[in-house]
C-alpha cells in the first residue's frame, strides 16, 4: 500500500501493533474528549491565501533556540518507544538527525540515554525530565543529558498524577518483561507512576536551573496565567501541550490555547505546540498563528510502528513536503513570511 498521507500509517499501525500497545499510544483521559478536539479544533481554522506572490524558491528552514532545523516540526517526547519497533528510540534518534530535526527524548524511554545520543551523534536533541520523589535520581539524569550533548531541557509541568486512560486500565497495562525504563533502572521500581512527585511547584525550575546550564523549555502550558509565571521563572520555551489529551479531559485543544500563550509571552520566549498535527497545512497554521515549531508524538510511533526509522523519516518527509506545498500555495516563500493574517477562524 502506497503511505500518502499521515493517517495511512496511522491505519497500519492498528492494523499490526498489538491490541495493548496501540490501545496505550492511541489513549486519552476519561472521554478522550481532549484528545480528540486537538485534532478537530484544527479544522475549524481556514487559510487567508495570497495570490500572485512568487514561490519559485522555497525556503522552510527555521531556528530553535538559536540552532537550525531543516523545517519545523519536530518530535515531541513520548515514551516506551521499543513497543513499536525493536530498536526503539535510536531509531528515533536516526530519524531525526538524517531529517535535520530536533527529538526530545522521554524519561521514559526504553533505551538509554547513551544509547540514543551513540544511535545519531551530532543530532539536535533535547532531554524530557519528569521529576520524581526520588530528587537525586531526577537530578543525576539532568547531569547525564548535558554531558552527552542534549541541548535543552523539558521540564513536563502538567503530570503530577497520570490522567486515567480506560483502556490501559482495562488491559491492565505494564511493558512486556524484556522491556525496561532504561534510563530509571537501580534508581527505584520504574513503571508505577505514583513516583512522580505531585509537590512539584514553579520554584523547582530554580532547583533545575542550578542544576546545569541547558535552556529549560516547560511543557504542557494551556493558559495566559501559566505562560506568565513560566517568562517571569526564566524559561527560555514553551510547549503549549494537553499531553495528547492524556491527562486532563475536557481542557482546550493545544491550537486554541496556543493564541493565549502567543499573546501573553509577547515574544519574550519562543512558544512551541504539539497534539493534533497530521497534516503539512496544520504546521502552517501553527505558525500562523505563532508557534515557532510544531512536535508530533502519536504521527512518529506510527512512523516507527511501519518500518523504524526508515518508516519515521517518511512521516517527516511528508509533513514537510505538505509544509513546502501549503506554504507555496497560501503564498508564503518563507518561514519568516507566515503570520496571523494568513488564517481566519471558521464561523461553523
Amino acid at each position: 500500500m502506497a503511505m500518502v498521507c499521515l493517517s495511512d500509517f496511522e491505519a497500519y499501525a492498528k492494523k499490526y501493533l498489538p491490541k495493548i500497545a496501540w490501545d496505550y499510544f492511541a489513549a486519552g483521559a476519561d472521554d478522550c474528549t481532549t484528545r480528540d478536539e486537538n485534532i478537530l479544533a484544527y479544522k475549524r481554522i481556514r487559510f487567508r491565501p495570497r495570490m500572485l506572490r512568487d514561490v519559485s524558491m522555497m525556503d522552510i528552514r527555521t531556528k530553535i533556540l538559536g540552532t537550525e532545523i531543516s523545517f519545523p516540526v519536530g518530535i515531541a517526547p513520548t515514551g516506551f518507544h521499543q513497543l513499536a519497533w525493536p530498536e526503539g528510540e535510536k531509531s528515533t534518534a536516526r530519524a531525526a538527525r538524517a531529517m535535520g530535526t530536533c527529538y526530545i527524548a522521554s524519561t521514559y524511554s526504553t533505551c538509554t540515554l547513551e544509547e540514543i545520543s551513540a544511535a545519531a551523534p551530532g543530532g539536535l536533541r533535547w532531554f524530557q525530565l519528569y521529576i520524581h520523589r526520588n530528587r537525586a535520581a531526577s537530578q543525576q539524569l539532568v547531569q547525564r543529558a548535558e554531558a552527552l550533548g542534549f541541548q535543552g531541557l523539558v521540564l513536563t509541568a502538567d503530570l503530577p498524577y497520570t490522567g486515567k486512560r480506560r483502556d490501559d486500565v482495562r488491559n491492565g497495562f505494564r511493558l512486556p518483561p524484556h522491556m525496561k525504563l532504561k534510563n530509571l533502572e537501580g534508581a527505584f521500581e520504574v513503571c508505577k507512576m505514583s513516583l512522580l512527585d505531585p509537590s512539584v511547584t514553579w520554584n523547582d525550575i530554580y532547583w533545575l536551573r542550578s542544576l546545569t546550564r541547558l535552556p529549560i523549555i516547560i511543557k504542557g502550558i494551556l493558559t495566559r496565567e501559566d505562560a506568565e509565571l513560566a517568562v517571569r521563572h526564566g524559561v527560555q520555551g514553551i510547549i503549549v501541550s494537553n499531553h495528547g489529551g492524556r491527562q486532563l479531559d475536557e481542557g482546550p485543544a493545544t491550537i486554541d490555547a496556543l493564541v493565549e500563550v502567543v499573546e501573553a509571552v509577547q515574544g519574550r520566549v519562543e512558544v512551541y505546540v504539539d497534539g493534533g498535527i497530521r497534516k503539512g497545512s496544520d504546521v502552517l497554521k501553527a505558525l500562523a498563528l505563532g508557534a515557532k515549531c510544531v512536535f508530533i508524538g502519536r504521527p512518529a510511533l506510527w512512523g516507527l510502528a511501519y518500518k523504524g526509522e526508515e518508516g519515521l523519516q517518511d512521516v517527516l518527509r511528508i509533513l514537510q513536503d505538505e509544509f513546502r506545498l501549503s506554504m507555496a500555495l497560501a503564498g508564503c516563500a518563507r518561514v519568516s513570511e507566515i503570520g496571523q493574517h494568513l488564517v481566519q477562524f471558521s464561523k461553523l
